[in-house]
């Protein structure tokens, strides 16, 4: 929780709770179905839910924003995001049943009304969001074919609606077919060695209807 705190410190009192509430919740349901390698459970805090958080420095959605969460995986980015912006509506979506079971899991052991969960792909979502939201589950053009048409045409935040992706290492190839594409490296907001190579990646998606 230190990590949070050292770097959130306006949260408020519940959401200090259902920070603090992640690590137990994540253990027991690991032990059961294993959504985070043994390794990274011990570091829960920076590896998972400081990094989801990354989109929250360059990101602080507005009320009322809404934001699809692909292969959410056991949650992240997801419900970080959802504890620090109650506010804001979540979609959290993953292919596998099990991890979203554990989603539902967390969901519920926190209390969070600000999130729904499904176990569907990307491509036969049938809405449209401010932002898409994930962690590296493929590459970026890949990625962009998926979502491009779930953008909602008006926009409500700071930036032009799009992608927000969490990704590490050399991305030069990767991304050479965005223009427009912004990175944030990471550990211009963390300190921690953890962040070394990890960035936002920011694509702006124009409104297709």
């Amino acid at each position: 929780m230190k990590e949070i705190l050292k770097y959130f410190p306006n949260i408020t009192e519940k959401q200090r709770k259902q920070f603090e509430l992640l690590e137990q919740l994540y253990k027991d349901w690991n032990s059961k179905i294993n959504v985070i390698s043994r390794k990274d459970i011990d570091e829960l805090y920076t590896r998972h839910v400081l990094h989801s958080l990354g989109i929250a420095k360059v990101m602080p959605f507005k009320q009322g924003s809404s934001v699809l969460d692909v292969g959410t995986g056991g949650g992240f980015p997801g419900i970080p995001l959802a504890i620090l912006f109650p506010e804001v509506n979540f979609y959290l979506i993953d292919v596998i049943a099990k991890k979203i079971k554990v989603v539902n899991a967390v969901v519920e052991g926190l209390g969070l009304e600000n999130v729904r969960t499904e176990q569907k792909r990307a491509n036969t979502v049938d809405e449209k969001f401010d932002f898409i939201v994930s962690r590296a589950v493929t590459n970026m053009p890949d990625f962009v074919k998926w979502v491009r048409k779930k953008i909602k045409k008006d926009n409500l935040n700071e930036f032009r609606n799009g992608i927000l992706y969490l990704k590490g290492g050399d991305l030069t190839d990767e991304l050479s077919l965005f223009q427009s594409v912004k990175l944030f490296d990471l550990p211009d907001y963390f300190e921690e060695d953890f962040f070394e190579t990890k960035k936002v990646v920011y694509l702006p998606i124009k409104y297709k209807p």
